[in-house]
């Protein structure tokens, strides 16, 4: 999926939460549908 940043139709991003992931690239995902294509959360720490 591609999300067009620059777009004027697009009026603000927000991110709702955070994914735990160990790779860059998350093909593993494709093939995944519902529950099972989750990621574990991720809490960022306040510094």
């Amino acid at each position: 999926r591609v999300f067009l940043l620059h777009s004027p139709l697009v009026a603000s991003i927000t991110i709702i939460r955070r994914g735990k992931a160990r790779r860059a690239k998350l093909y593993y995902l494709r093939d995944r549908v519902g529950k099972s294509a989750r990621l574990k959360q991720r809490f960022d720490r306040p510094i």
